[in-house]
């Protein structure tokens, strides 16, 4: 079961072949005061899938993740508005920031989930007043983690991206990959050439994350 209502979650996840079905997770996003990026994300894909394997018990496993745009120690949610939005996409603009995204399994609502972390290097383009406008004014950044989707296509506001494209849309499906064997859960694809076909992209870091599998970044 995936623990969200994201189209973007829903549609990469349906490129692996495992049927799931959704239900969302209703849980506080608040940072706690000087909480790292990386500490937020597990914390709340650890809540979201608790709370979700809570209401069904019955389910093979569940699926949670969340994803956060960090400047620095400095957590970007979504925007609570158009100015809001604004303000992200011009303090980014031009500028390297990193993108966390943390995925939980939790298999049978067992006490030992499963949770790991990709974190990707994003620099912005340098985007005009006039294109911020019309972007936001377009209703698109207001769901979106930074205020931004990489791939955009009217706004592409990214240039020279060399890491998962998969963790900056909100599922890296390599890190997945590596944790869903643990739980008896295979893909029946192979995953990094379906995400790459399906993305357009050409991803030069996918023998990397996957060679790292049961090695490192999976706390069991």
């Amino acid at each position: 079961m995936l623990a969200s209502n994201s189209p973007r979650r829903r549609e990469l996840l349906s490129w692996l072949g495992i049927p799931f079905s959704i239900e969302s997770a209703l849980v506080d996003e608040t940072p706690l005061p000087d909480e790292h990026p990386e500490g937020y994300v597990r914390r709340l894909a650890l809540q979201k899938s608790h709370a979700v394997a809570g209401q069904h018990g019955d389910c093979v496993a569940v699926l949670a993740a969340d994803t956060t745009v960090a400047d620095g120690e400095s957590i970007l949610g979504k925007p609570g508005g158009a100015q809001e939005a604004v303000d992200m996409l011009r303090r980014l603009r031009g500028r390297c920031h990193q993108v966390y995204t943390a995925i939980c399994v939790l298999k049978d609502n067992a006490n030992h989930p499963l949770v790991d972390v990709c974190v990707s290097p994003v620099t912005m383009r340098e985007y005009s007043e006039a294109e911020i406008e019309a972007y936001v004014s377009s209703g698109d950044p207001l769901d979106k983690a930074g205020a931004y989707a990489i791939q955009h296509e009217g706004f592409h506001p990214v240039r020279d991206f060399r890491h998962c494209f998969a963790n900056v849309m909100g599922l890296p499906l390599c890190h997945l990959a590596r944790v869903l064997p643990k739980v008896g859960l295979l893909p029946a694809v192979n995953v990094p050439q379906v995400c790459q076909q399906n993305l357009g992209y050409v991803c030069s870091v996918y023998p990397e994350i996957l060679q790292q599998m049961g090695q490192r970044g999976i706390n069991l």
